[in-house]
């Protein structure tokens, strides 16, 4: 599945941030647990490697979605890399602690420079950079204990750039989240859409569910039997199969009884993006066997 989606703002976006690197002290990564790889961006990456000697923060948001295991050996695979590593959850308070204490942190190398040089020392200054939907207007909002940034389920929403000023000794600039021109790999285009990173409208549905429900049912077969109440032979079907089935448990039906299957698709979607088929991630660190590309 090829993917190309590329906004005109996004394209301002990443000329306005490359600017503004320049007066920024800390850079944080956000990147969908779920997802770790696939959520990454070679556009931001070239941005952040333009500036090697800022401190940079890779933070796993969605972490209250994502298999605890499966965060806790992606935190352990960064590190080992020498990234500084959080997981977070956005919408909660310890998220916020933990991530300003993160940036902070990472920050106080150059304050203290500013101090031996006498100068006055000022807030770190900080930016948060991802793809869209990866949460990160739900956590500027939590930063700044208030409603600043818009925040929509709909990928692509932020469009400008506006400085977001902490009580904490933080100023943080918020941007719109970019995607690259294309995304050529299959298998990261059909976790991003099933995230809820790209547009429904611009993806095939029937390839992204199918693949879904294949690796739910090898790695997480009693998370989705539990929510559709499928038996073990419906659960172990092709994916097809038990598309059928989900629409006929849930009464998505066409008349004369027939599975409403682009329903089905949707409601599946729906309950993964929602944590309702439970805590789930699509892939696991590279030394570990990734059988969701399988």
């Amino acid at each position: 599945m090829l993917i190309q989606w590329y906004p005109g703002h996004m394209a301002k976006a990443k000329r306005v941030i490359g600017e503004q690197m320049k007066v920024i002290d800390v850079v944080v990564e956000l990147r969908d647990a779920r997802i770790p790889l696939a959520s990454e961006n070679p556009l931001l990456q070239e941005l952040i490697q333009n500036k090697p000697h800022k401190p940079r923060i890779l933070a796993l948001n969605k972490a209250d979605l994502a298999d605890p295991q499966a965060s806790r050996a992606w935190a352990d695979y960064f590190r080992a890399q020498g990234v500084r590593t959080v997981l977070l959850d956005s919408k909660a308070k310890a998220g916020r602690k933990l991530l300003i204490r993160e940036v902070l942190a990472a920050g106080q190398p150059m304050l203290e420079r500013w101090r031996r040089r006498g100068l006055r020392t000022r807030s770190v200054r900080t930016i948060i950079l991802g793809i869209p939907n990866v949460g990160k207007s739900t956590l500027i909002n939590t930063l700044a204990k208030s409603y600043i940034a818009h925040t929509a389920d709909r990928p692509g929403k932020t469009r400008g750039q506006q400085w977001v000023r902490l009580a904490d000794g933080l100023e943080l600039m918020d941007t719109p989240g970019v995607l690259w021109p294309k995304i050529e790999d299959p298998a990261a285009a059909r976790k991003l859409a099933a995230t809820g990173a790209i547009l429904d409208e611009v993806f095939d549905a029937e390839e992204v569910v199918r693949e879904l429900l294949g690796y739910l049912a090898l790695r997480y077969g009693e998370n989705l039997a539990a929510r559709y109440d499928l038996t073990a032979e419906q659960r172990a079907a092709d994916p097809d199969a038990v598309l059928a089935a989900i629409a006929q448990r849930r009464g998505a039906l066409l008349p004369g009884g027939v599975a409403d299957l682009d329903k089905a698709r949707r409601l599946v979607l729906n309950d993964f993006r929602s944590g309702r088929l439970g805590r789930v991630t699509l892939e696991l660190p590279p030394e570990e066997t990734e059988v969701a590309d399988e």
